[in-house]
C-alpha cells in the first residue's frame, strides 16, 4: 500500500488538532469536568492503595480520599467566608479608604495632564452608567454561571468515586486499543502519566500551602491588614501559570489599598510577592516537582490561553498537566514525535541538525 505523502499526514495532524480543540469548546461543560475527576482520581490513588493496603474495604477505600478532599475543601470555604465578614464589617474604613486614595489619583492627573475633576467625574459618571445599563445582562449570566458552577462541583465527587472504583475497567480499555507487542510501551507510558500527574498536583497541594505560610505570615510579621487571605488568594491565582500571579499582584495591591491609607504599604506588599515568587520559582517548587513536567515557556503560555479560552479557569488550571501527558504519548509515538520535541524544554544547539 502507498504511504501518504507527509504534507497530507500533516494536513491530517492539523486537522486532528482543530477537531480536538473545537470538541473541547463545544463539550467543555461535560468534558471538563471529567478531566478534573479523573486528575483528582490520580492524586487519590496513593490514599486508596494505602488503604486496600491495609484490608480497608474497597468502597470505603474511595470514599475517604474523597471525604478527606472534601474536608480540605471546607476548610478553605470556611477560610475565605470568614475573611468576607470580616471585609464586610470594615466597610465604612474601607470605603474611607478608597475615597481617600481615588482624590489623590485625581489631583494627580489633574495635575499630570491639565484634566480636570470635573471632567473627571463626568467620564466616571459616563462609564458607571454604562455599567449599570449592563448589570442586568451579567447579574442574568451570574444566576447561569452559579447552576452551572453547583453541578460542575457536585458532579465531581461521583466521577471521582466512579473512575476509582472502574479503574481496571478503563486500563483494559486501554490496553485493548494497542497490539500486545506494544503494552509493555503502554505500560510505561501510563506508569510515566501517573507519576507526573501525581508529581504536579500534589507538588501544586504543596505549593499553596507553603506559599500561603511564607507569603501571609511575613506580610502579618511586617504589620499589612489582611495579610493571611492575600496570601491564600495568590496562592490559589499563582495555580495559573504566568497569568494567575499577575491577578494575584492586582487584588492584593487592591486589598492593601483599601485597608491602608499609607501608599508604603501597597510597596510593602509587592516586594514581598516578588521575593517569595522568586523563592518559589527558582529554589522551592522546581524542587518539589523536579523537572516531571518539562515543557518549554511557550508551549504553556499558548497551553494556557487556549485553555482559558476553550474552558475558563478549570481549562487553564488542568492545561499543564494535560500537555505533560500529551508529550508522553507523542514521545512514545513514532509518527508524533515532532510534537514531542516542539513541546519539549530543550533547545537545540545552533546548527543542530533537528532531523
Amino acid at each position: 500500500m502507498k504511504a501518504l505523502p507527509i504534507t497530507v499526514i500533516r494536513s491530517i495532524e492539523l486537522l486532528g488538532l482543530v477537531l480536538l480543540i473545537t470538541v473541547l469548546y463545544v463539550g467543555s461543560s461535560i468534558i471538563m469536568p471529567v478531566l478534573l475527576s479523573f486528575f483528582i482520581s490520580i492524586m487519590l490513588l496513593p490514599v486508596y492503595r494505602f488503604f486496600r493496603k491495609r484490608k480497608i474495604p474497597e468502597i470505603m477505600s474511595i470514599i475517604l480520599p474523597i471525604l478527606l478532599l472534601a474536608l480540605f475543601l471546607a476548610v478553605l470555604v470556611w477560610f475565605f467566608s470568614s475573611q468576607i465578614s470580616v471585609l464586610i464589617s470594615e466597610f465604612d474604613q474601607i470605603k474611607k479608604n478608597v475615597g481617600m486614595h481615588l482624590e489623590k489619583l485625581s489631583k494627580w492627573i489633574e495635575s499630570s495632564f491639565n484634566y480636570s475633576a470635573t471632567e473627571q467625574t463626568k467620564f466616571i459618571n459616563e462609564q458607571s452608567n454604562n455599567i449599570l445599563n449592563s448589570l442586568g445582562n451579567i447579574l442574568g449570566g451570574a444566576m447561569g454561571s452559579f447552576s452551572n458552577f453547583i453541578i460542575f462541583f457536585g458532579l465531581l465527587p461521583i466521577y471521582i468515586f466512579l473512575m476509582l472504583f472502574y479503574k481496571n475497567l478503563f486500563l483494559k480499555f486501554i490496553f485493548t486499543w494497542f497490539r500486545k507487542e506494544d503494552h509493555e510501551k503502554v505500560k510505561e507510558g501510563l506508569k510515566e502519566s501517573e507519576e507526573i500527574i501525581k508529581s504536579y498536583l500534589l507538588g501544586l497541594l504543596i505549593q499553596i500551602t507553603y506559599m500561603t505560610i511564607l507569603l501571609g505570615g511575613l506580610l502579618l510579621i511586617l504589620g499589612i491588614k489582611h495579610a493571611l487571605l492575600i496570601g491564600v488568594i495568590f496562592a490559589i491565582l499563582n495555580l495559573i501559570p504566568y497569568i494567575g500571579a499577575l491577578f494575584g499582584n492586582i487584588i492584593g495591591v487592591l486589598l492593601t489599598l483599601s485597608s491602608s491609607q499609607e501608599l508604603s504599604s501597597v510597596f510593602t506588599v509587592l516586594i514581598v510577592i516578588a521575593i517569595v515568587q522568586f523563592l518559589d520559582n527558582n529554589i522551592l517548587m522546581p524542587r518539589i516537582v523536579g523537572s516531571k513536567v518539562k515543557i518549554n515557556a511557550f508551549a504553556a503560555i499558548i497551553g494556557v490561553v487556549i485553555g482559558g479560552s476553550v474552558a475558563g479557569i478549570s481549562g487553564m488550571f488542568l492545561a499543564l498537566p494535560m500537555i505533560a501527558v500529551f508529550k508522553i504519548i507523542f514521545d512514545r509515538t513514532e509518527t508524533l514525535k515532532h510534537w514531542g520535541v516542539l513541546l519539549a524544554d530543550e533547545r537545540p544547539k545552533d546548527g543542530e541538525n533537528m532531523i
